[in-house]
């Protein structure tokens, strides 16, 4: 396995981290209620997790990275979630998050959803992520439950994971409509925690619900045969796409990175309707509707970090 590097965040207490989201957010949204609260069910609807929350020795994974899908895709790079948990010493730990499928897997270039539980002793891991893959034919795309086809837990070139035992306990609920500011949903979460923390790295992760509204989506299509160098050429590989709430989003974020080469902020998001990608920003701010749950990460790892880097792409 490649390398991998540990490093302890700063856990503030759920209060303390209430009261930093409650005045960021409200530069930014007209309503906004941040609280302490037990966490939701989230074997249930729309969440539909093999799992009960998010809670529990919980850590940020940061696996590979953008250098290794730009300016040319490396598809040898690929991971998978079972030996990942161990890397992270949890064993049978439940992931949410951002990544990229296994091309060897999908035959090709997907968003990828992660929402597993790993394997542990005995018991065999549980998959119930999707995958987002354009559809050249007619431009369009395709959402898919990824158990439907496929029985393993990789995945390819980069991922950003939240992980934890998956257990219920408190959380941070945090309600957020009418978007008056700039920023979306999380930019806004990380940047408030960055500013009240400074050099202190806090990390967090779980799941936010947009209830209403719709968003900007991309999803890639397949590896750029020409070397993509600069984010404008990135964005005109890319599909976008409007897709319509309810969209169930994975968020991982980091406040600030501390000398690891991070993406400091990735959310994955899928629906029950066929929508699904990555998750830019809401395009509907007067109607735009969040609901999240979010956990504070007790450690970061990095793992295979890219050795020849560049900062291209990771929006």
């Amino acid at each position: 396995m490649a390398r991998v590097e540990k490093f302890a965040l700063h856990i503030p207490s759920l209060e303390e981290i209430v009261g930093v989201l409650q005045s960021g957010l409200k530069e930014n949204y007209a309503d906004v209620q941040v609280s302490v609260v037990d966490c939701p069910d989230l074997t249930q609807k729309p969440f539909g997790f093999p799992v009960k929350g998010i809670c529990g020795q919980s850590r940020i994974a940061d696996v590979g990275g953008v250098p290794y899908l730009l300016p040319l895709v490396q598809k040898d790079k690929v991971y998978d979630l079972n030996d990942i948990a161990k890397e992270i010493q949890l064993p049978g730990a439940f992931f949410l998050g951002a990544g990229a499928a296994s091309s060897r897997i999908v035959g090709g270039n997907a968003e990828l959803m992660p929402v597993v539980q790993a394997q542990k002793e005995n018991k065999p891991a549980t998959n119930g992520s999707y995958i987002a893959r354009f559809k050249p034919k007619d431009g369009g795309y395709l959402l898919e439950k990824y158990n439907t086809k496929y029985h393993d837990c990789e995945f390819g070139l980069l991922a950003n994971l939240y992980a934890s035992e998956g257990l219920p306990g408190k959380v941070i609920e945090v309600k957020a409509n009418r978007r008056t500011g700039e920023q979306n949903f999380i930019s806004c979460i990380r940047k408030a925690l960055e500013k009240h923390y400074g050099d202190k790295p806090v990390g967090m992760g779980g799941t936010f619900v947009m209830q209403k509204g719709k968003a900007k989506i991309h999803v890639m299509p397949e590896f750029s045969t020409c070397p993509l160098n600069t984010d404008e050429e990135v964005n005109n590989w890319l599909k976008f796409f409007e897709m319509t709430a309810p969209l169930i989003c994975q968020p991982v974020l980091v406040s600030r990175d501390p000398g690891f080469d991070l993406r400091l902020e990735h959310t994955h998001c899928f629906s029950h309707h066929g929508d699904g990608g990555h998750y830019h920003t809401d395009t509907t701010p007067e109607t735009v509707e969040y609901l999240g749950y979010f956990a504070p990460a007790e450690y970061l790892f990095r793992i295979d970090r890219p050795k020849e880097t560049h900062m291209v792409g990771r929006d």
